[in-house]
């Protein structure tokens, strides 16, 4: 493993006014020294824009922030000055190839964190234009971008989708992952196909992370801990998929960005083959709690800390609003990693229990809330 040291790098993160990306240029600000972080974002209505400008204005905190600007001639950028490092953020869409090589080109990036995606399973069976120019052409252009711009490490977002339906858990990155059930799984192992390839051809260090059910504050409004909470705080019922008899494997989003950090600093070493030509400097790593949990547990504590929280009132009826449904196409009844190689490698495995994470979301919910239903722009 090749160290790297992320003090007075220059580092790029896509989708850098989503649920990972911001919290990963936040940890990154607050424990760089004389970094340059560049963040790109399309800022698309998949989900409410509000959460996203929520985001880009908790970056701002830290210093005097970005003013955001669309894309157009020049660079496009805006900088905005932080107590010890550089933030910089263009309103893009990685799918634009002059977009990313102006980039690239005006940057000479060291480290490429890519975030950037169309998210959703089941907006992938309604929407699949959106996958392919998002996942697999935005992801063409980075991966170009990197060989023409060498990088020391490209690490990218993959997805515990890939796994399919696979009925051996835990899963294990040692698993085959030929069976997608969603084009959305289909473009993830399609990002990893890419990276290993281009990891072959151009001895880029590329490192993909499958991903586990994140969640936190400030999260995507279609996962099912925010959009249960939207509606039952409208008074609406909550379906729950497979009859309740699903298992998720889910992972705190400070978690997440803590296995991030951890394998920015190590990248897969460069070295050569019997053969002369490089070996792939390439891995793939799960990040994931190890500790799936029933959809029918997770709503009874989702439930129990919106009531502590005051989002839902003490009396509130939660079995008239709970309809058990069955499973839905491109859903899997069970995630459960398998992730020993990031703690052997990195020293680091998901330590935030549900309760905990799903605590500091209810009391996120019940703040952001009242602030937007008062007219205030909400603060962190």
């Amino acid at each position: 493993m090749q160290k790297i040291d992320l003090n007075h790098k220059t580092i790029l993160v896509t989708g850098s006014a989503g649920f990972i990306g911001s919290n990963l240029v936040k940890r990154l600000l607050k424990d760089l020294q004389g970094a340059t972080i560049i963040g790109i974002d399309n800022m698309n209505d998949y989900y409410d824009v509000t959460l996203k400008e929520y985001r880009l204005h908790e970056i701002s905190l830290l210093g005097s922030g970005p003013k955001t600007k669309s894309e157009g001639t020049g660079p496009d950028l805006t900088s905005g000055p932080v107590p010890k490092n550089k933030w910089n953020f263009v309103k893009g869409d990685i799918s634009s190839k002059e977009t990313i090589e102006r980039l690239f080109e005006d940057y000479r990036f060291d480290v490429v964190v890519n975030l950037a995606a169309q998210a959703g399973v089941r907006y992938s069976i309604t929407n699949p234009d959106a996958y392919i120019q998002s996942n697999l052409i935005g992801f063409y252009n980075i991966l170009e971008a990197c060989r023409n711009y060498p990088v020391e490490h490209l690490i990218y977002a993959s997805s515990s989708s890939v796994y399919g339906g696979n009925k051996k858990v835990p899963f294990s990155t040692d698993d085959r992952v030929d069976n997608p059930v969603s084009l959305y799984a289909a473009t993830k192992k399609s990002n990893e196909l890419m990276a290993h390839c281009y990891s072959k051809l151009y001895d880029i260090p590329t490192t993909g992370l499958r991903f586990f059910t994140v969640y936190g504050p400030a999260g995507r409004p279609d996962m099912a801990y925010f959009g249960f909470t939207n509606k039952l705080l409208k008074g609406e019922t909550i379906q729950i998929f497979n009859y309740g008899n699903c298992r998720r494997d889910f992972t705190y989003v400070d978690d997440i960005v803590e296995g991030i950090v951890r394998v920015m600093q190590g990248a897969p070493e460069r070295k050569k083959g019997e053969d002369g030509l490089p070996v792939p400097p390439y891995a793939i790593y799960n990040i994931g709690g190890g500790q799936p949990e029933s959809l029918l547990d997770f709503v009874q504590i989702l439930q129990e800390e919106l009531v502590r929280a005051g989002v839902l009132p003490q009396d509130f009826d939660f079995e008239a609003h709970k309809q058990l449904v069955p499973m839905q196409p491109g859903d899997v009844p069970t995630t459960y990693a398998d992730a020993a190689a990031l703690e052997r490698d990195y020293g680091f495995t998901p330590k935030i229990t549900l309760r905990e994470g799903l605590r500091h979301f209810a009391e996120w919910y019940a703040q952001f809330y009242r602030q937007l239903s008062s007219g205030a722009r909400p603060q962190n």
